[in-house]
């Protein structure tokens, strides 16, 4: 999406807010209740901080209803927060795509190596339409996928400094457990390992792990640097979470109740982009004055090794193709 547009969706977000309080509030307040929104991550992460500002711009529209935020899988962890989705004991959610390319091959797109060389790219490639299709494919499974957020690109957190791939080699690296990061990690000689979120620091402590596949916000939000201090901004993935509805909810709002909840989860979208995107050279600054040390990989094998992986997956799935052609500067 250009940003010219996206300038102009948040300043209709705002007028949104203000027209929806005129013809939504008193049809929703005879039935008002409290909507549950669940978040994988702590508060200061964007995931959660998009779920608090639609959660914001809802309660702004007089809808009635009232979103509670519980953050850091409060409700359970992803998978039974998605099934808990499809019975629609919860309304809403924040969700890895990582997590859902385990059910549909088509997000594996967005972790194609090297696709994108900033948040910026990535986050103009959420309005595509292959990016919209993979939303749409979730309506089979009782969910409504609305739309994007991205933490930011993926890098390199380690116990020790990493100066080329060759060091990469052997490192016992958690990342996030899908196909795609596994394939990319073993390419380059380390071994992935799957934690949950609440092990990785006990995990570095104790030398389960040497180092971990992040997004700079993550870092920041536990602290990580605390116990491995090498940033390494290697820059290899993207790394979007979507923002998900109960298809049993959804269902039960008016026509116009959904258009305007659509706009509002794009809004969001946009802010969450632009947060992070005008934010991330003074969060690496933060994370620097708190003893990060960061640093950047000049090495070929980095890109060969992003060559083979989106070589071994763009085939995985029509929509991986079309969406790496559709999104291609």
């Amino acid at each position: 999406m250009r940003e010219e547009t996206r300038m102009k969706r948040l300043t209709a977000g705002l007028l949104t807010s203000l027209t929806l309080c005129l013809w939504l509030g008193a049809g929703m307040a005879a039935h008002s209740r409290e909507l549950k929104f669940s978040t994988p991550t702590p508060e200061p992460h964007i995931m959660t901080k998009s779920a608090h500002h639609l959660a914001d711009a809802f309660a702004q529209a007089g809808m009635g209803d009232t979103i509670a935020v519980f953050p850091v899988n409060k409700l359970g962890d992803v998978p039974t927060v998605l099934s808990l989705l499809q019975s629609g004991a919860v309304e809403l959610a924040v969700v890895p795509v990582g997590d859902l390319a385990n059910r549909d091959p088509s997000f594996l797109a967005w972790f194609l190596p090297y696709q994108f060389d900033t948040l910026a790219e990535a986050g103009a490639a959420a309005d595509s339409g292959p990016a919209r299709e993979m939303l749409a494919r979730l309506d089979s499974q009782g969910i409504k996928g609305l739309g994007y957020v991205f933490p930011g690109q993926r890098h390199l957190l380690s116990k020790q400094p990493i100066t080329s791939a060759e060091e990469i080699s052997g490192l016992k690296v958690r990342a996030f457990p899908n196909d795609i990061f596994n394939s990319w990690w073993r390419e380059l000689g380390a071994a992935p390992t799957a934690l949950p979120l609440p092990e990785i620091m006990p995990s570095l402590v104790t030398g389960v792990i040497d180092a971990v596949d992040v997004d700079i916000d993550i870092v920041s939000g536990l602290q990580m640097q605390k116990q491995a201090p090498y940033l390494i901004l290697t820059n290899h993935m993207a790394f979007p979470a979507a923002i998900l509805a109960s298809a049993r909810w959804w269902n039960s709002l008016t026509p116009e109740e959904q258009s305007g909840f659509e706009e509002m989860v794009a809004e969001t979208q946009d802010w969450a982009i632009m947060t992070q995107t005008e934010g991330e050279a003074a969060l690496l600054d933060q994370l620097a004055a708190d003893g990060a040390q960061i640093g950047t990989i000049d090495d070929p094998a980095l890109p060969a090794a992003g060559e083979t992986v989106r070589n071994a997956f763009l085939d995985r799935d029509p929509l991986i193709r079309r969406f790496y052609e559709a999104n291609q500067n």
